[in-house]
C-alpha cells in the first residue's frame, strides 16, 4: 500500500505512514495507524468493551491487518477502531475473516484489488459524529491510495434475536442484493434468509440498522441474502460490500472531502 500523505494542519507535520503519526485530523479527533502491539491491545480492550466479550476481543487476523485508531487528540482516549485487509484480487479471498462464514466462490472472479473491513466500533457512550466522520476519511484515504475497487466485510446486528430485525432483514432482501454474479452464497451452520417474509415496514427497517451498514448502502452498497448466526460473538452479521467505481459521484465527493483531498 503506498504511504499515506504527509499532515501539515493540525497533525503536527507527522508522516501518515509512520506508525502512530496522525494520519488525519477533524476538530478534537486524530486518526492514526496503530504503533505496535500495545496500540493493537488497546484496540481489542476497546473491541471486547464494544461487543461484550470476555478479555481482550483478538484473533489471527490482528497480525495481517492495518489498525486505524481514533483517539482525542488532547487526552489521547481511544474512541473509535477498525482494521483493513489488503488483498490483491479476489483469488485471495479465502485469507479474509468472511470466508469463514459465506461461500464467496462467485466474488473470487473479481479482478481488482481489495480491502475488507472489520471490527469497526465505537467507544460506548461516545456519539460525536465527527468520530465516524473521521473514522471514514481515514478509510477513504486508505483505500484510495492502496488502489481499492471493492470494500467489504461482515456488518453486526447486536445480539442473535432475529425477530428484532425482521423488517431490516426484508428490506435488504427487497432493494439491496449483491448482483447476481458476486453475491456470497452460505456456508456457515446458522443462517436467516432475507427472502420469503413479510413485505417490510422501511421506517423500522432503517432504524434497526447499525450505522456502519447504513453509511454502506448509501455508497450504493450491496449485501449477501442471508445473514449469519454468530453465537461467539453474540452477533448476527450480513456480507456486506462496496464496488468504489459505483459510489455516487456525490458521495464520493463527500468522501474525498472527509479525506482532506
Amino acid at each position: 500500500m503506498p504511504p499515506a500523505r504527509t499532515e501539515e494542519a493540525g497533525c503536527g507535520g507527522a508522516r501518515a505512514s509512520a506508525p502512530g503519526a496522525a494520519l488525519l485530523c477533524k476538530g478534537r479527533y486524530r486518526a492514526e495507524l496503530a504503533a505496535g502491539g500495545a496500540a493493537i491491545a488497546e484496540a481489542q480492550a476497546l473491541r471486547a468493551r464494544s461487543f461484550g466479550t470476555r478479555g481482550p476481543d483478538r484473533d489471527p487476523f490482528d497480525d495481517i491487518c492495518t489498525h486505524v485508531l481514533v483517539r482525542d487528540a488532547a487526552r489521547g482516549d481511544l474512541v473509535c477502531c477498525f482494521r483493513l485487509l489488503m488483498l490483491a484480487s479476489g483469488r485471495d479471498l479465502e485469507r479474509s475473516y468472511s470466508a469463514q462464514f459465506y461461500d464467496l466462490s462467485g466474488l473470487g472472479r473479481f479482478a481488482g484489488r481489495m480491502a475488507e473491513m472489520g471490527r469497526f466500533c465505537v467507544r460506548p457512550g461516545r456519539r460525536d459524529p465527527d468520530i465516524l466522520r473521521l473514522a471514514w476519511g481515514a478509510a477513504t484515504r486508505l483505500v484510495e491510495e492502496g488502489g481499492v475497487r471493492l470494500l467489504f466485510g461482515c456488518t453486526s446486528f447486536a445480539g442473535t434475536d432475529t425477530g428484532r430485525y425482521r423488517d431490516a432483514f426484508a428490506l435488504l432482501g427487497a432493494r439491496h442484493l449483491a448482483p447476481a454474479c458476486w453475491r456470497p452464497r452460505p456456508a456457515a451452520a446458522e443462517i436467516v434468509p432475507f427472502t420469503g417474509g413479510p413485505a417490510p415496514e422501511p421506517r423500522r427497517a432503517l432504524a434497526a440498522m447499525p450505522p456502519l451498514l447504513r453509511s454502506y448502502l448509501a455508497m450504493g452498497g450491496w449485501v449477501s441474502d442471508h445473514a449469519v448466526i454468530d453465537r461467539q460473538m453474540n452477533t448476527l452479521h450480513v456480507f456486506t460490500g462496496v464496488e468504489v467505481a459505483r459510489i455516487p459521484p456525490a458521495r464520493k465527493r463527500l468522501l474525498r472531502a472527509l479525506a482532506g483531498d
